[in-house]
């Protein structure tokens, strides 16, 4: 054999191993990207790893798509123009608090700012920057500012009604300090926050171990098993390593509401962010009402309680929140469907409905049950300061299901 055929056998044989190493190490790329390395975006003290919820488009397009638009998953985000409800154009943006101080609300390239200042005088008396929003602008929106690694409420907020910028609920019709967050506060608001010094009275936070809004994991518990495994085994139908709510008791399924939409309560002695999907809510904390005063709850905050309160719950051995809620849509305002639940529920007795209203009223109001059984009430606890001597109770829908007195 020549030289020549040799030098080439050899080349060949080189190239071929190169090659070969290319393709297995292309191989175990592509199976860590696909399978194996989806990395967390957050950890929970209990070992728990929460991923981005955008992971889960791949399989449930339509289902992210539709809970990137709900008030659960827009709870709390990163403040930006397009979060920010309140306007900064010149003829919006300002609030007057009192006859001495005046906010500004002020975009800059930094971000986006509220400035009070004194009247008779040109320079603000501080700028704060506006880094997250909490709400999502159903009924108006917080606003709260870092300071290192400390996490405060601003004094100033939006209400959606009169799309105008107010004093925030509960501050002092003067220029106040900015409120503390608390992780008791973060709880109903965001999936995941972690304190630093592990104190229920501190307000210092990881600022990179956190998960934005009400996701999927909040309701179904870590999904990284979930995903890794149906990427592996796209054959497999039936879903693996995620909490399904059909697996759940009643009461564990109206916990997971309850812990957020049952009022104040009275808490033990574990920590914000212990309760999870599945768990029993006593263990963790226990209401500030007993069951006699159920129906003089005030309707802000604690749909739970009302509901309870009602015969349609208490007649009912199955109704939880999910009969007439879809957690993952947005569903506020779509009267017809909501109606349609509550004429499908009373179609299953053996007495036909009948509605012993106002011929007349009824027709008015399009036959809409939730208007007549579940009308807006004043809150007796949430109220707004629109003006120096402007105050207003916000209206809120309530859950406790019965008969009123329309028009009187």
């Amino acid at each position: 054999m020549s030289k020549n055929s040799k030098y080439i056998i050899v080349v060949s044989i080189i190239i071929s191993i190169v090659i070969g190493y290319f393709i297995v190490l292309k191989k175990e790329a592509n199976d860590i990207g696909e399978y194996i390395d989806i990395s967390p975006i957050a950890t929970h003290l209990n070992g728990m790893e929460f991923i981005d919820s955008a992971t889960c488009i791949e399989c449930h397009p339509k289902i992210v798509e539709d809970h990137y638009k709900t008030a659960h998953y827009n709870s709390l985000q990163l403040a930006n123009e397009t979060t920010i409800k309140g306007s900064f154009e010149n003829d919006k943006n300002t609030l007057v608090l009192n006859d001495k101080v005046t906010f500004n609300f002020v975009e800059k390239d930094s971000g986006f700012y509220q400035e009070p200042k004194f009247a008779g005088q040109n320079t603000p008396f501080y700028s704060a920057k506006m880094d997250l929003v909490v709400g999502s602008g159903t009924k108006g929106q917080s606003y709260l500012m870092w300071n290192n690694n400390d996490l405060f409420q601003l004094q100033a907020s939006y209400f959606t009604p009169t799309d105008s910028w107010i004093n925030s609920p509960g501050a002092l019709n003067q220029l106040s300090p900015a409120r503390p967050v608390l992780e008791r506060c973060l709880e109903c608001h965001t999936t995941y926050a972690q304190s630093i010094n592990g104190s229920p009275n501190s307000n210092q936070f990881h600022r990179k171990n956190w998960v934005y809004g009400i996701d999927c994991q909040r309701c179904h518990g870590s999904v990284k098993k979930h995903v890794i495994h149906h990427k592996q085994n796209p054959e497999d139908k039936i879903a693996k390593h995620i909490v399904k709510h059909s697996s759940l008791s009643r009461q564990q399924r109206l916990d997971a509401c309850a812990l957020c939409h049952s009022g104040l309560r009275t808490k033990t002695t574990e920590r914000a962010f212990s309760f999870g999907i599945g768990d029993t809510l006593k263990k963790f904390s226990f209401p500030d009402y007993d069951e006699s005063s159920l129906d003089e709850l005030d309707v802000h905050g604690n749909q739970y309680g009302l509901l309870l309160a009602s015969k349609c719950f208490t007649h009912s051995a199955s109704l939880d929140c999910t009969t007439c809620h879809n957690p993952h849509k947005k569903e506020r305002g779509d009267f017809t469907s909501f109606n349609q639940k509550c004429i499908d529920c009373h179609a299953t007795f053996s007495q036909p409905i009948n509605c012993s209203g106002d011929k007349d009223k009824i027709a008015k109001m399009g036959n809409n049950c939730i208007q007549c059984h579940m009308p807006l009430v004043k809150s007796k606890t949430m109220k707004i300061q629109l003006a120096k001597d402007e105050e207003v109770s916000v209206d809120v829908r309530t859950h406790l299901i019965g008969i009123y007195n329309q028009g009187e």
